[in-house]
């Protein structure tokens, strides 16, 4: 059998209607044969299965991550308490204007500007 002719057999053997069976036995019937070593089957199997260093890796990712995370959140919480604690100062007050950065300001102006009203 030429190349052309086993090559639309595999085409074929690839078309949901067609029997497996019926096509696999013309593909040997060309001459073509499938011999695999001894525990071919075990040996995919095993690498298949075998995802234990992928896990690996995502946890220790997950370590990284987290590492990065907090030396980066701790140092920004520790400048926003700065800020605030400079805003306090400024003001000279704990009051909530000093804690929102407003200065001396009316109330209704305040609600005007958000509301619009």
């Amino acid at each position: 059998m030429n190349i052309s002719k086993l090559k639309d057999l595999l085409i074929r053997s690839l078309d949901e209607d067609a029997d497996p069976l019926e096509v696999s036995g013309k593909i040997e019937a060309a001459g073509v044969s499938y011999n695999f070593r001894e525990n071919f089957h075990d040996k995919v199997m095993d690498k298949i299965y075998s995802t234990g260093s992928a896990v690996v890796r995502d946890i220790e990712f997950v370590k990284s991550l987290n590492y990065v995370f907090y030396r980066i959140a701790l140092p920004g919480v520790a400048a926003i308490l700065l800020l605030l604690i400079s805003i306090f100062l400024m003001e000279g007050s704990l009051s909530l204007n000093s804690f929102l950065g407003m200065g001396n300001s009316n109330d209704e102006s305040i609600i005007y500007l958000l509301t619009g009203n």
